[in-house]
């Protein structure tokens, strides 16, 4: 291996740190959706260290995203429905409860860039039916 590659292989594998960090930071946050940020690991670290890539494919709870999403370029119904539920709760306290601390242009800001992520996880094919 050059030097070069070694480089390279450290850099796919700190991207794919920093996407899997973020997927997990995103997993009670509903403005950082988890499931791209997982599969965007899963690709960094494919391009990385095979060890990395076969462990985010066999984890317990991202393995069948990204297998799904590798298979099929899916995102499951469950996934979908869950999203939905967690961006709802979460938008819905801090409106509600911090009305006039939170001026328009954040509200709007902040209901634009969920809408994104949610536009884009519901646009993902749903995929084989789970078991």
């Amino acid at each position: 291996m050059t030097e070069n590659t070694g480089h390279l292989r450290f850099l796919w594998n700190g991207l794919g740190f920093v996407a899997l960090s973020l997927g997990v930071i995103g997993i009670p946050l509903p403005v950082l959706p988890t499931t791209p940020f997982v599969i965007l690991a899963a690709y960094f670290f494919s391009k990385g260290s095979p060890r990395y890539s076969r462990w985010i494919q066999q984890h317990k709870y991202f393995g069948p995203m990204v297998q799904n999403w590798m298979k099929h370029r899916s995102i499951s119904m469950r996934s979908k429905i869950l999203a939905t539920v967690l961006i709802v709760v979460a938008l819905s306290i801090p409106f509600y409860f911090m009305t006039e601390e939170l001026n328009p242009p954040s509200k709007w800001a902040t209901l634009i860039l969920v809408a994104i992520g949610w536009c884009y996880i519901m646009t993902r094919p749903n995929g084989p039916q789970e078991e």
